[in-house]
């Protein structure tokens, strides 16, 4: 349980004596230095904790979000709902065709650096190489990503992955094939592990077995896509 540790963190953060805070919640200082020295608090007060930093109480009570990136906790101070499992951790940018209908946007291996950093940018989302493949179903949102290197054999290297966004992390079934982006580490393509509530890392597996399972952290993981197919053609 991280509340204390939490609400201590996050009101620090924003540069906010206990007076302060504990002015604006509508509660008394004591009990406020009680709450950050780990004394529980009744729901009531847990929601006007979650309501004033916009953090889900899951996340306030569960995860340490001084463990989080820079970006995430930059969102949240931005007015985001910050969810570590990854549920609410931003908005993706899509591009659409003429018919209002969503492309699947290809990301090919000399774009993935600029797509880790640009990818919430609709001008590079919608400057990116478009396709469609209409077997697949249009309740999803898709993206195509090119693969790099030999890990995931049967699939060769330089194949287009294409798979669909997950919103929720919590949903990944163990075992799953994705495709995961990170901020600092690039675009991997991975069998998914979850490892949220133990230490708040995927595992992340080849199937070449020729190289190591790593752990990585969630906090460096910026989106996830779950495999749907792929297929080996090119693009100028």
């Amino acid at each position: 349980m991280f509340f204390a540790k939490n609400i201590k963190f996050l009101r620090q953060r924003r540069k906010k004596s206990q007076a302060d805070l504990s002015e604006q919640l509508g509660i008394t200082r004591t009990t406020l230095a009680g709450y950050e020295k780990s004394v529980q608090p009744p729901f009531r007060v847990l929601i006007k904790f979650a309501e004033y930093f916009a953090v889900s109480i899951d996340a306030l009570i569960r995860y340490n979000l001084q463990e989080l990136s820079e970006f995430q906790l930059s969102q949240i101070e931005d007015g985001f709902d910050i969810d570590v499992t990854g549920k609410k951790l931003r908005l993706l940018t899509i591009s659409v065709d003429r018919k209002g209908e969503e492309n699947i946007e290809m990301v090919p291996l000399k774009a993935q650096a600029g797509y880790t950093n640009s990818y919430g940018d609709l001008e590079f989302i919608g400057s990116l190489p478009k396709f469609s493949l209409p077997f697949l179903p249009k309740d999803k949102t898709y993206r195509s990503f090119q693969i790099k290197g030999d890990s995931m054999l049967p699939i060769p290297e330089g194949a287009w992955v294409t798979a669909s966004f997950i919103q929720n992390w919590e949903l990944i079934k163990d075992g799953t094939p994705c495709i995961v982006v990170t901020q600092d580490d690039g675009i991997v393509f991975k069998v998914v592990y979850k490892q949220l509530v133990k230490n708040q890392t995927l595992l992340l597996v080849s199937s070449n077995r020729n190289y190591k399972p790593y752990e990585f952290p969630i906090k460096n993981i910026v989106e996830i896509w779950k495999f749907e197919t792929y297929n080996g053609f090119e693009i100028a």
